[in-house]
């Protein structure tokens, strides 16, 4: 039974931790922290910000791999070399963040 919990615990954090991996991957940790601001904006401010809006993912995915200048300042964020399916996942990771 102990098994069952640990497996069942583990898939239910497995995505959370895979997006996070994808993000230090992909060197976003460089500039984002979960909770307080570094070059960008924290990932829980971003996911305030978006909260509630129905293309939030989509609108986030496309500033990941375009990048962007404005939205946080005048500090641009770089294009970011991720496929559409890695900044998707990446979007719908940070946006779960609080």
């Amino acid at each position: 039974m102990k098994t069952l919990i640990a497996l069942l615990a583990l898939a239910a954090v497995s995505p959370a931790f895979a997006n996070a991996d994808l993000a230090t991957k992909k060197n976003c940790l460089a500039c984002h922290a979960t909770d307080k601001k570094l070059v960008g904006p924290s990932y829980k401010d971003v996911a305030a910000k978006y909260a509630g809006q129905k293309d939030a993912v989509a609108k986030l995915a496309e500033k990941i791999q375009k990048g962007g200048v404005g939205a946080w300042g005048q500090i641009p964020m770089p294009a970011n070399q991720v496929t559409p399916d890695e900044a998707k996942q990446l979007a719908t990771w940070v946006l779960t963040i609080k």
